[in-house]
């Protein structure tokens, strides 16, 4: 038990003060009554009390055993809990913000709060249910007695108290048949037509009976004597013990619930500082946290270096030719995504969504991170991409410093055991040393390497200070709107700026439909974001077994080749023209067509990114 030392002496003479104090009041109880005295003629009312006060006792003993099993049904689900909420090794780089390590202090904490609840647990069972149980069958034990006991006595009485009743009865019938006798006589005696010897006869009977009568009443006074002298002994004597032995058995179990109750609320109070330790902590970890710090560490970490995006400029037709202006409408015209499902009865194409950054990034050259990042972190913002970068720089620091210090310290064992041969063999340093040094050279050429990137993505310039600047922008009559890539028109890519080299690398060219930072120019509005209506229509489309070739949406230009590799996806060229028969419904892939020489159409999906898209009004 959670006691100091000084704590635990002054309980222990409390409660031995309690145990006198009550030790005493059932004396001065016991000398003023007495339930052999006062309560002579309640023998099945004090059965059926001490049954039920031992019924308590049981009652209070499962209501032990269930709190037991809620205190550590409680203590298992805190730890599970806790175990649950622990920060996965995903969300290991947001420990940093104070809200999340004051989260982690708290389930520190509630974790110890399981321990404790299962501390309780532990001693109540231990202590208190046992003590209960133990007592509970002393207990029944010794009532039993005590009831057989005066069972015993109850069925003496009762059977003098019958043959009483019996000698009773006799007695009675007795004398009333020696009156009958005695008025028959009589009778006879004055009827003067009787003869002498009826008379006699009468008389005899009168005497016989009369003789009865005299025998029963002897005995009817014998046995009430003895049902008295039974009855007095009976009452005063043998009954009232054990009454006495059911009063001191009812005390006994009085005393030992008061004292068992206690016992669990001083099982309670000694965990009860730890709890409130616990407690403490748990306040102190809410007030470690700083709002202001955590939006700083936000904004270090998220921090993009981009400008917000310029006005979009107005596009005034009236100064345009009536052909062009005619061909701009076809690419504003807007459609709502809800009613464009498909243009082909038949096989429903499954779309490659789930390997859609497979098939973008698969032919990308540029090596990977363990966490699916580029070696450059160029897929990041600027800002990030430089903090990645210099945080890449530091580690690899501190891992040159450390081999730097490995090698230097195998070059000084190797300088002794060359100096002093007896203290080791300079050729087995001799390895490790090589080693050492190749390990060293090949960090060095990394941090060359990450020191090359760092300064690449420092010289770069972000265009127009937005990935969105030039987003809407008229070409030949037809409005392109480039996904956040700081790309103006599509002469700009005919130019050869924006073209991802074979390289890979994302960096190389701000306006790669594989750098993430925009959204497709042909999504509809409202793509992506899913309604109950596009859902029930998905449900209640019918494909039929025919195949019906529906006018097209309009057409779509290849910006970068393609290379298919999920299923339902087709390759393209550059500069490839496809007829678009399925807008983008927010997954980032438009389904295209275009004929071939074999079975007339070949049909599939596109990433929406790497095609420019006009569609018909």
């Amino acid at each position: 038990m959670w006691q100091t030392d000084q704590e635990e002496p002054a309980q222990q003479q409390k409660l031995a003060e309690s145990e006198n104090a009550a030790a005493a009041a059932a004396q001065n109880s016991n000398n003023k009554m007495s339930w052999g005295t006062d309560l002579w003629d309640q023998f099945d009312n004090l059965s059926l009390h001490t049954n039920r006060g031992i019924d308590v006792l049981d009652k209070y003993a499962n209501f032990l055993r269930d709190r037991v099993a809620i205190e550590t049904e409680y203590a298992g689900k805190l730890r599970r809990l806790v175990k649950n909420y622990q920060p996965k090794k995903k969300e290991e780089e947001d420990n940093e913000f104070t809200s999340r390590q004051a989260f982690r202090n708290l389930l520190k904490e509630v974790g110890d709060l399981a321990g404790q609840r299962e501390v309780v647990s532990e001693t109540l069972q231990l202590q208190i249910i046992q003590g209960v149980t133990l007592l509970s069958k002393t207990l029944r034990e010794d009532r039993k007695k005590c009831l057989n006991d005066g069972t015993v006595l109850q069925q003496t009485l009762s059977a003098q108290l019958s043959s009483l009743e019996r000698a009773k009865r006799n007695y009675d019938k007795a004398y009333r048949d020696s009156e009958k006798a005695v008025e028959n006589h009589k009778k006879a005696d004055m009827d003067f037509n009787l003869s002498r010897a009826e008379v006699e006869r009468y008389k005899n009977i009168m005497t016989s009976k009369i003789q009865q009568s005299d025998d029963a009443k002897n005995e009817y006074a014998n046995q009430l004597q003895k049902t008295n002298n039974l009855q007095q002994q009976h009452y005063g004597t043998l009954l009232p013990a054990v009454f006495n032995r059911l009063q001191e058995l009812d005390e006994k179990r009085t005393r030992g619930i008061r004292e068992f109750i206690i016992g669990a609320a001083d099982v309670e109070s000694s965990v009860a500082p730890i709890i409130a330790r616990c407690m403490e902590g748990i306040v102190k970890a809410g007030e470690s946290i700083n709002e202001q710090e955590d939006s700083l560490k936000v904004i270090e970490r998220y921090q993009s270096g981009f400008q917000p995006p310029a006005d979009i400029p107005f596009e005034d037709l009236s100064k345009m030719d009536s052909s062009i202006a005619t061909q701009s409408n076809y690419s504003s015209v807007t459609y709502n995504h809800l009613t464009i499902k498909g243009t082909i009865s038949g096989p429903k194409f499954k779309k490659p969504r789930g390997g859609i950054l497979n098939s973008i990034f698969g032919s990308n050259k540029n090596s990977l991170t363990a966490d699916g990042q580029k070696e450059d972190f160029s897929d990041l913002p600027p800002n990030q991409q430089r903090k990645k970068l210099q945080a890449k720089i530091a580690e690899l620091q501190h891992k040159v410093d450390q081999e730097t210090n490995t090698r230097d310290g195998l070059m000084k064992m190797k300088i002794v055991y060359e100096a002093n041969s007896s203290l080791g063999n300079p050729m087995t340093v001799e390895g490790q040393l090589n080693e050492s040094e190749h390990e060293l050279e090949k960090l060095k050429n990394d941090l060359k390497k990450y020191q090359g990137y760092l300064d690449k993505a420092n010289q770069l310039q972000v265009v127009n200070n937005s990935p969105q600047s030039n987003r809407n922008q008229l070409q030949n009559g037809h409005r392109t709107s480039r996904h956040s890539n700081g790309s103006a028109s599509a002469d700009d890519h005919n130019d050869g700026d924006d073209q991802p080299d074979d390289a890979g690398s994302l960096s190389s060219s701000s306006a790669s439909p594989e750098s993430g930072l925009g959204t497709s120019h042909t999504s509809l509005p409202g793509s992506g974001q899913g309604s109950a209506n596009e859902n029930a229509m998905g449900e209640e489309t019918c494909y039929e077994t025919e195949v019906e070739l529906l006018q097209p949406l309009g057409t779509c230009r290849a910006l970068y080749p393609f290379e298919a590799t999920s299923e339902g996806s087709i390759p393209m060229n550059e500069g490839e023209e496809l007829q678009v028969i399925e807008n983008d419904q927010g997954d980032g892939w438009t389904r295209v067509r275009r004929a071939n020489n074999s079975n007339g159409w070949d049909e599939g999906f596109v990433p929406t990114s790497y095609i420019e898209c006009t569609l018909f009004a």
